[in-house]
């Protein structure tokens, strides 16, 4: 998605959920200079690891049940904390890891070392995990932003972990895309976050997964859906 079409939506969740502009952008800028020196990959990267099926792993309740009971499929994307799970249950490394680092960092800093992209956003909200783990990362990475992209930081749409997941995969070519652990209903409790944003939250992912799919585009839901 370019960001003149992903502009409006951003515009009104920020309106939304109260985030400021201003330190969305300010977060970007501080992702840009930490990376400087580092693997960054282009783009080109991107598309050259989409296939034209794709796995999006979210972190939801009883994903360790459906991985062992699916096989994953094509291009495996990782929803930030469902590395650690796709990597203890199955010993599998994904091909694209999306997060905004408040998962298992240390995991994804494993797995980029052994080959997966790591998609990494700034926000507003997670300056400090950026200044934290951005200089560990060893392999390839892209930054990415929910407010204008600039100079090497990229914006594919999207707002949780699983919806820019799923629209990097749409963005990059992917046709036929499979949701693993995805619990749109049922969010799992994490340490320090609001239950009530987070179902609000989830509520926005299910319009950007499902309402903003585009006609020759598949979406295949598993056992259960996340966000």
């Amino acid at each position: 998605m370019d960001y003149a079409d992903w502009e409006p939506h951003y515009l009104r969740i920020a309106s939304d959920f109260g985030f400021s502009i201003r330190e969305d952008e300010l977060a970007a800028l501080r992702l840009y200079e930490l990376a400087k020196g580092k693997e960054t990959c282009a783009p080109s990267c991107l598309r050259s690891r989409m296939g034209v099926e794709a796995t999006v792993v979210g972190d939801g309740p009883g994903l360790e049940l459906e991985l062992k009971k699916a096989p994953l499929r094509g291009t495996v994307i990782a929803a930030d904390g469902a590395t650690s799970t796709l990597m203890h249950t199955l010993g599998k490394v994904p091909d694209v890891i999306v997060t905004d680092l408040d998962g298992n960092v240390p995991d994804q800093l494993s797995a980029n070392a052994q080959g997966s992209i790591v998609v990494i956003l700034a926000h507003g909200d997670n300056v400090e995990a950026i200044e934290r783990y951005v200089p560990w990362f060893t392999g390839p990475i892209v930054l990415t932003t929910q407010s204008r992209p600039f100079d090497g930081v990229h914006n594919f749409g999207g707002f949780t972990d699983g919806d820019r997941a799923v629209m990097l995969a749409r963005h990059f070519g992917a046709k036929r895309i499979f949701l693993a652990g995805f619990d749109l209903d049922d969010p799992r409790p994490k340490e320090g976050k609001d239950l009530a944003i987070k179902r609000r939250k989830l509520e926005e992912a299910r319009r950007l997964i499902w309402d903003m799919n585009p006609s020759d585009v598949e979406i295949v839901s598993s056992i259960a859906l996340d966000g």
